[in-house]
């Protein structure tokens, strides 16, 4: 309970703005038991009526048994339409601020979990909360409504409500132990529909990897392992409700004989006549069937309010993931000098960088090369504060990166990578992402710049043509020029090239190459590069080896006296 009570002011709190609506709502709920316990204490009356044939006063009350619940028809098609402006507008809330936490949850965390967890918690999980205000609010209105048939029984005969009220109890207590025993496999299994769900995010995000390398067979039987666990749990569970609704049932039986051998021994006993027993046997149903079943169904909602807001909340309140931590220091524009200071990282316990250091000053063009491997990439995720350094510092305009904001850092840099991720929506939309207010001259114009404004010409809808998730209706080549034509209408301080020209062909590669040359002096320019070709003309290459900065210089520099770089050169030009 004090659980329930805990999560209902959470989750009540995304839908204060719609509060009237819930208010509305619980009115028109509580007309709507008030009418539940009046029904069946006219059904009584009937009853009543009828055996001492008052049948002047049994038309009347009939008439107004039917204007009653032609009202409650009206009133519950009200609560239908109040109830969803506000399951709906506290569902787009808590969406909404889940969306922008998940950003915060740390890289780590994300690849530790998959994107399965976050997309069922977003999606799923949303749903579920929101339901108990719906059905929720449904199920506990018809258990108060049948709480006005105990009362027509108490009017009628006083031991047989004791007798119903006992077999109440009684029921709702294994009710209560069925659900408790249910919601502990119910937590278990969500969590590896999680994984499931991952796996599947996986499988048609990587679904042309999977075929390119043949791995159809080895992924699928991973996923099949996985699915299998999750059907065994949901097996554990089901089995456990086929349980408990056998026991259940076979004690409804005992106990529906019970109040057989009770009203029999109440008429021979002179105590009840046999109209007034039929009756109160009718209320069998609505007693030990209709009531329990709402009971049930209100404790699995509760059951699944709890689980879900759990869920949810665990993200909220940074309770079960570890979300990214900046500082408070803001700077509305970076120079774009940067410092290295013995830094150490490691990713998974795997060491990537050792002690690096190396210093870069604004405006100049930089460049990274060496093996696969050697940590080149990581001190790109390390400036944009992807990841947490373990040791040393890194500097950004000779100011500690622990202690500036993310819009500091992130507002000021861009990384353009080896796979971008193109959004399945139009070129202009996602220009619009990095930019909410360019113009259609900027798009043109970093367009051009990327070596791709001759291409989006041809499209049917131009800039306005939708490109598929992730790009799939442009070639590798052409989703990195997209991705550089967003950066160039970014117009950071800062932009990090991470083997951005590795997927184009050579003629387009001179092409980029000339649009990077023409920032030079005006940006910070930093380069991981894949082909040294790229990079001949950089103010410094810096050579990295097993983490550390081994070497620096130009290209001729390296070329002459450093035996590593005439290597990777070497194996270049011969290819």
């Amino acid at each position: 309970m004090k659980e329930t009570v805990y999560h209902l002011k959470k989750i009540f709190s995304f839908g204060k703005q719609y509060k009237w609506f819930f208010l509305l709502e619980l009115l028109l709920s509580c007309i709507q038991i008030s009418i539940g316990v009046l029904l069946p204490l006219f059904a009584a009356k009937q009853i009543v009526l009828v055996t001492n044939n008052e049948y002047h006063q049994l038309l009347l009350i009939s008439v107004a048994i039917c204007g009653i619940e032609i009202f409650n028809s009206l009133n519950n098609a009200c609560i239908g339409k109040v109830c969803n402006v506000f399951r709906r507008g506290t569902m787009k809330n808590i969406q909404i601020e889940l969306g922008i936490e998940i950003l915060k949850i740390k890289q780590e965390d994300i690849e530790k979990y998959g994107t399965g967890t976050f997309i069922e918690r977003l999606n799923h999980d949303t749903e579920r909360i929101t339901e108990l205000f719906t059905k929720g609010i449904g199920y506990l209105a018809r258990v108060f409504t049948y709480l006005g048939v105990f009362i027509s029984v108490f009017v009628i005969n006083r031991v047989v409500f004791l007798y119903y009220l006992i077999v109440a109890l009684l029921l709702t207590f294994l009710y209560l132990i069925k659900t408790k025993k249910i919601g502990i496999q119910d937590v278990k299994y969500k969590k590896q529909k999680d994984r499931v769900s991952g796996f599947i995010g996986e499988l048609v995000r990587g679904e042309k990897d999977i075929k390119i390398l043949s791995a159809k067979k080895s992924f699928m039987n991973r996923l099949s392992t996985e699915i299998t666990k999750q059907n065994d749990l949901q097996h554990v569970k089901r089995n456990l409700e086929v349980l408990y609704d056998i026991g259940i049932h076979f004690l409804t039986s005992i106990l529906t004989l019970g109040l057989v051998i009770l009203l029999i021994f109440l008429i021979q006993n002179e105590q009840l006549s046999v109209s007034l027993a039929v009756a109160l046997f009718t209320y069998k149903t609505n007693i030990m069937t209709n009531f329990m079943e709402n009971v049930s169904l209100l404790l699995n909602e509760v059951k699944d309010f709890n689980i879900s807001s759990g869920r949810a909340l665990s993200i909220l309140e940074n309770k079960a993931f570890h979300k990214e931590i900046f500082g408070t220091r803001h700077l509305e524009h970076l120079e774009g000098n940067f410092s290295f200071k013995n830094v150490s990282f490691s990713y998974k316990n795997y060491p990537v960088l050792n002690g690096m250091t190396f210093d870069i000053k604004a405006g100049q063009t930089v460049a990274f090369v060496g093996k696969s491997g050697a940590g080149k990439t990581t001190v790109f995720n390390l400036l944009g504060k992807l990841y947490d350094i373990e040791n040393g510092e890194i500097w950004i305009d000779d100011i500690n990166i622990k202690t500036l904001d993310e819009a500091s850092i992130r507002d000021n840099i861009t990384i353009i990578s080896q796979n971008p991720y193109i959004f399945n929506m139009s070129i202009r939309d996602n220009f619009k992402l990095v930019k909410e207010d360019v113009k259609e001259e900027e798009i043109v114009e970093a367009l051009k710049k990327s070596c791709l404004y001759s291409f989006v010409s041809t499209l049917p809808n131009g800039i306005d043509t939708v490109i598929g998730e992730g790009g799939t209706n442009l070639s590798g080549g052409q989703r990195q020029r997209l991705a550089i034509a967003r950066a160039f209408v970014q117009k950071t301080k800062i932009i990090l090239f991470d083997e951005a020209t590795s997927a184009l062909d050579n003629e387009t590669q001179r092409d980029i190459q000339k649009a990077i040359d023409n920032l030079k002096g005006e940006y910070t320019i930093m380069i991981i590069a894949h082909r040294l070709s790229t990079i001949i003309h950089a103010d410094r290459i810096m050579l990295v080896e097993d983490g550390k900065i081994t070497a620096e210089g130009t290209h001729q520099e390296l070329l002459s006296n450093n035996v590593v770089y005439q290597k990777l050169y070497e194996n270049e030009i011969t290819k």
